[in-house]
């Protein structure tokens, strides 16, 4: 398709957009009343959430968000959705043809890094905000020396809100930890007592914060998927967001002041929401961050490609079967083995294309939560942890032997890196890495001795060879 047939993404071009067969939003946009601001806008809010809500309003809700985005990064964001009235593209890719939709529920989106504070307060503060949701990412709810935290800020705004006498709020966590909603209590009430004394009572007695358990693939915009938006469906989007068509979206009915009727677009409300967070947790996040660090020692780029690998695959299958479901409990009606199977057939879809390396951003923040307890339960019951240790060892050979300049974003990378240089010499020295291995882990002699093993036949075989050996001594263990 020329340039020249192409139509640039705005409110006013939307009609012929839809000529070219693309769905576009059908409702009155400006009719939107902005009740929900999400700080946070990146690729993962505008392929979930925020589709969420778009789909309630081309049913006839009055649901809006304003975006907000707290951090001098979000600058690219915002030029990028300010340039194109907040509307932007969802490529959704699965082994076909990709698909393309304007979504439309972002209505307004708000640049307030630290030197511009007021228009988030007010954000904050407005009475018409009724839910004020994030994805922050798991390092967002550590306290940071010398610098405001996301949570110092919304505590900020919830003063502000107090005394002009705004009303109860809803804080939503779409960031993807076990007891999200719990995490943001913790985090808004610890900021809130730095602040003001008086303040966290208020809080616990006017805000809400439901768990929340999110889940969407959702790979970084690459310059091949604006041509090919470009190309094959004629829309020039600055920033379209790609991501693969399964989506889900699990959270507890706990709001202050009314919300979405999100359950018509398919999300779940339950009251098992930890043993949700637990499927995702323990298999989907899993067995991502395991095949990640030992693909990106293999050369693999994407996770489609380690998927096509069999050892990589069985791996996987070991992983999730013999070590993590054992530990789960079941959900009556959601068997966990359906969930496995389909964790397996997602990552194998060869048209999301998603890169190994964003799967390997902050293994020092993952693996507490995606795999040591499954380790840690399956030392209780004497289970298989071969292939779970050999995931660890190859998480601390990437830290020590690829060069820091090309490794995957952790917070707490410069510590892991010393322990990992240690592990050169003694495998079993990365495990004392604290921030990651708790003592029951560092003092167990079959761990450390899986880990050593693993290790091992990562530096002297190769990571495939080493996931083939873990998944083969499972195997070889059950014939025994």
């Amino acid at each position: 398709m020329s340039r020249s047939t192409t139509i640039r993404l705005g409110q006013k071009r939307l009609p012929a957009i839809a000529r070219k067969g693309i769905p576009v939003p059908t409702y009155d946009r400006a009719q939107l009343r902005p009740g929900l601001v999400h700080i946070g806008v990146g690729g993962f809010h505008r392929s979930h959430l925020a589709v969420y809500v778009h789909e309630l309003a081309s049913h006839g809700s009055e649901w809006g968000i304003v975006g907000l985005g707290l951090l001098p990064g979000d600058a690219e964001m915002a030029a990028a959705l300010g340039s194109q009235d907040c509307l932007y593209t969802l490529i959704e890719k699965g082994d076909g043809e990709p698909s393309a939709q304007v979504i439309g529920s972002i209505t307004r989106f708000v640049h307030a890094p630290p030197a511009h504070g007021e228009a988030a307060l007010e954000l904050i503060a407005a009475a018409g905000t009724s839910i004020l949701s994030m994805t922050v990412t798991e390092s967002g709810y550590a306290e940071q020396d010398g610098e405001p935290t996301t949570f110092d800020r919304i505590a900020a705004g919830l003063i502000l809100r107090r005394d002009r006498d705004a009303g109860a709020l809803t804080i939503l966590s779409c960031d993807n930890l076990p007891g999200n909603g719990a995490a943001a209590r913790g985090a808004t009430l610890a900021a809130a007592a730095r602040l003001e004394p008086t303040l966290p009572q208020w809080i616990e007695q006017n805000c809400t914060f439901p768990n929340s358990m999110v889940d969407r693939i959702t790979p970084a915009t690459s310059s091949d998927d604006r041509d090919w938006l470009r190309d094959s469906a004629g829309i020039d989007d600055r920033w379209p967001v790609v991501s693969e068509p399964f989506r889900q979206w699990v959270l507890e009915d706990d709001f202050a002041r009314g919300r979405p009727a999100w359950e018509d677009a398919g999300a779940l409300f339950t009251n098992r929401i930890d043993d949700w967070e637990q499927y995702k947790l323990r298999m989907l996040n899993a067995a991502h961050s395991c095949m990640a660090y030992l693909s990106a020692l293999a050369g693999i780029q994407y996770v489609h490609e380690a998927m096509a690998v069999a050892d990589v695959r069985a791996f996987l299958e070991i992983l999730l079967y013999r070590e993590a479901i054992p530990t789960l409990i079941e959900i009556p009606g959601h068997p966990r083995e359906h969930y496995a199977d389909t964790v397996l057939e997602r990552f194998a879809n060869s048209g999301v294309r998603d890169q190994i390396a964003r799967v390997c951003l902050d293994g020092s923040a993952k693996f507490p939560t995606f795999l040591i307890p499954t380790i840690a339960r399956q030392l209780e019951r004497t289970g298989p942890i071969d292939c779970a240790a050999t995931a660890l060892a190859g998480w601390a050979r990437y830290l020590a032997v690829v060069d820091p300049e090309r490794q995957a974003f952790d917070p707490y990378g410069d510590s892991a890196r010393r322990y990992a240089r240690q592990a050169c010499s003694d495998p079993t020295a990365f495990l004392a890495y604290e921030t990651v291995f708790p003592a029951e882990l560092r003092s167990s002699a079959r761990f450390r001795a899986a880990f050593a093993a693993g290790y091992g036949q990562i530096a002297a075989d190769g990571p495939i060879a080493a996931m083939r050996g873990a998944w083969k001594r499972q195997v070889a263990g059950d014939a025994a």
